[in-house]
């Protein structure tokens, strides 16, 4: 089977062909106004390169940040919002909660739809589901006259407790349908994240509208494209939970997507990690734009149904707009290759989190870029070689990078070369990172000493062995292919769909009947989804309940078999309650009723992928590569590097630092006290070098 996957970044777009039992990778700059016109060029110039045609590939499988961009930069679509009267002004309300209580000075995000184009109807639907007042027709009929004199693109609509009964929300859209046109798209709440906690519920339903016009437009053109081309296969997304979903479920509900392009590493991280046996991984991913951080442990990502997108104010947790849909927990971090390095007002050097992107890009990249990057530095100390930059596909001037950190960064901190500048850009940016996991690792209570560090990306593998040193770290992996490990993720993912619902009702008083056949409901319907591109027979069922205590705000998620009857796992979920609530609180409060607060349902299939045979190199061609000059962080000054290909490299054998691995989308850097061997499997495997 012919396979082949498309990821899209901020900075480059990676492609990979999986074909005749082995992987063929290639990098380009993406181009920001139309990224489908680089990965067309990509796709074009790898299957010309391997020999392959498009209409012999069987599946193509993306992933991509556009929908991310999109809600970050605000160009998304002209938005209207219908919602209960009284309930106009929530999506600025917000919980009424101060992210940092002590600063007069904070910044709340803007809401996607501003106030004049958000409108209110005379309904109510009571939490039970019962309804209290009807929407009358004429004033949803004055809504539309409103809506359509303001152009807008998209309707989100969002009634009180529409997770119980929809029947407002579907009779509303069905009407505006009618006035409006197919032109205008229009987003139900129940549809999109049918759970309780109206803010949550709302501002995913106006962001799921916000970027639903772009996405829709934009993978249409994509997929028209492709079959232009000759492709007749099935395309499939890369969703934020780490799954794949199908091209019309990726246009219903595109907000699913924000996260598609990063799960992709973190889809990479858990295969290579069940594949050697690492128990407890860290999952490093540093592309162009951004890091990320995720947490692994047996093989298994920590997971969310809640994140944010576009904090407002210094990064921090509270400041964006919260979206409820499964995801993959990341930690996205304003460090990465083409990150701006710059004197502060302070007299400070920063990095990040503002980034040269592909367009202008970093200064060596000659495209017309003026600002010193992270990328520059590296290439200032000799951790990144102009020859065979990206594959050969970029053109590197070292000399402009030289003179930018010369100039802007070493004569105002009045550094004596470009050289002491760049380590410290370097230095820098490997500490952002380390403090990024150290803080998440705190927030999750996890020892990251006893973790491996698992890096992929263009940077991953150049930073791997600093980090790892500030984690106290001692092993890392450099899986194979890292250096587009988001795009070989996509080919490891397994086809995946989630529905949950909320309940909210005190197990004592719980209709078990009426909960299962939601439950069975929303079972048939995401094995419906994933159905139609994999074997019924192969599909995988799980699902979990969320508990809490009556009144409290933080739910304990619990597995149950939904396959069986739901009646007789009851009482045991309220006893697997109390006791998973004694082990992360230390204590127990069985006076107060169990509530029941909701459940989800997962449907998941994976793939059948070609068995791949890694190529082994030789000792010989090891032997032949020159050493490099290298600068030393410690030493401050040049030093020799021992260069090998790790193409040319025979597992087993071992090089200790310092030494540079060389491969044509990424660098290893071997720092001292660091030996390297590769596997079979051609993953790499860095090991602190402790002192007898």
């Amino acid at each position: 089977m012919t396979r082949l996957s498309i990821d899209i970044g901020g900075t480059f777009t990676d492609i990979v062909l999986e074909a005749n039992g082995r992987h063929a990778t290639h990098k380009v700059l993406t181009t920001p106004a139309m990224p489908e016109a680089s990965a067309m060029r990509g796709i074009t110039e790898l299957l010309v390169r391997e020999n392959v045609v498009l209409a012999d590939v069987h599946s193509i499988i993306h992933g991509t940040t556009l929908a991310t961009n999109a809600l970050i930069e605000r160009k998304g679509a002209r938005v209207g919002f219908v919602t209960t009267a009284g309930f106009r002004d929530i999506l600025e309300m917000r919980n009424e909660k101060r992210f940092d209580q002590y600063d007069l000075n904070i910044e709340l995000p803007q809401p996607l739809v501003s106030r004049d184009m958000r409108f209110t109807l005379d309904e109510r639907i009571l939490t039970n589901g019962d309804v209290l007042r009807a929407p009358g027709l004429r004033q949803i009929d004055a809504i539309a006259d409103d809506l359509i004199a303001m152009n807008v693109e998209a309707v989100a609509i969002g009634f009180l407790h529409a997770y119980v009964n929809p029947a407002h929300e579907v009779q509303v859209a069905e009407r505006l349908a009618q006035k409006l046109g197919d032109d205008v798209t229009i987003c139900l709440s129940a549809q999109v994240s049918p759970e309780a906690r109206e803010y949550d519920r709302f501002s995913t339903v106006c962001a799921n509208a916000y970027v639903r016009p772009l996405m829709s437009r934009y993978l249409a053109g994509f997929s028209k494209a492709l079959s232009d081309q000759g492709f007749s296969g099935s395309f499939l997304m890369m969703l934020s939970g780490g799954g794949l979903t199908t091209l019309d479920q990726a246009i219903k509900t595109p907000i699913r997507l924000v996260e598609s392009g990063p799960a992709g590493g973190v889809a990479l991280a858990a295969h290579v990690a069940r594949d050697i046996g690492s128990a407890q991984t860290l999952a490093l991913d540093i592309g162009g734009t951004t890091a990320k951080i995720c947490f692994l442990e047996n093989a298994i990502p920590q997971t969310t149904r809640k994140f944010e997108v576009a904090r407002a104010w210094r990064d921090i947790k509270g400041s964006g707009l919260p979206v409820r849909v499964p995801t993959i927990e990341l930690v996205e971090i304003g460090a990465g290759g083409g990150s701006i390095a710059k004197v502060d007002a302070l007299s400070r050097l920063t990095v990040g989190p503002k980034s040269a992107g592909a367009s202008p890009g970093p200064c060596a990249y000659q495209l017309g870029g003026t600002e010193a990057t992270l990328t520059d530095a590296h290439i200032v100390l000799g951790n990144v070689s102009p020859e065979g930059f990206s594959g050969g596909s970029i053109t590197l001037d070292p000399n402009l990078s030289v003179a930018a950190i010369e100039e802007q960064l070493a004569a105002p901190l009045g550094l004596k070369s470009a050289e002491s500048a760049a380590s410290g850009v370097v230095e820098m940016a490997d500490e952002i990172m380390a403090n990024a996991a150290r803080v998440h690792g705190l927030e999750l209570g996890k020892d990251i000493s006893r973790f491996d560090l698992l890096v992929s990306g263009g940077g991953g593998a150049l930073h791997a062995a600093r980090i790892a040193e500030k984690l106290s770290i001692d092993r890392i992996i450099v899986p194979h292919n890292a250096g587009v490990g988001s795009a070989v993720g996509f080919l490891h993912a397994p086809v995946s769909f989630e529905l949950a619902r909320s309940v909210m009702q005190p197990v004592s008083k719980l209709d078990a009947q009426a909960v299962e056949a939601a439950v069975v409901k929303a079972r048939d319907e995401t094995r419906e989804v994933i159905a139609a591109i994999a074997d019924p027979e192969a599909i995988e069922i799980t699902a979990h309940a969320e508990l809490r205590y009556a009144g409290q705000g933080q739910e304990v998620r619990l597995d149950f078999d939904a396959e069986m009857p739901f009646a007789p796992q009851l009482a045991h979920l309220e006893e697997r309650f109390h006791a998973a609530y004694k082990s992360l609180y230390k204590f127990t409060m069985r006076e107060i009723d169990v509530e029941f607060f909701s459940f989800s349902v997962t449907a998941t299939a994976h793939l059948k992928s070609s068995a791949l045979s890694i190529e082994q190199g030789d000792t010989a061609g090891k032997s032949e590569a020159p050493d490099r000059q290298v600068y030393d962080l410690d030493g401050e000054a040049f030093i020799p590097f021992h260069t090998v290909s790790r193409d040319q490299w025979m597992p087993g054998e071992t090089v200790t630092g310092p030494a540079i691995i060389t491969e044509s989308q990424t660098t290893t850097l071997i720092r001292k006290g660091w030996s390297c061997h590769k596997l079979a499997s051609g993953h790499l495997i860095l090991e602190r070098v402790h002192p007898a």
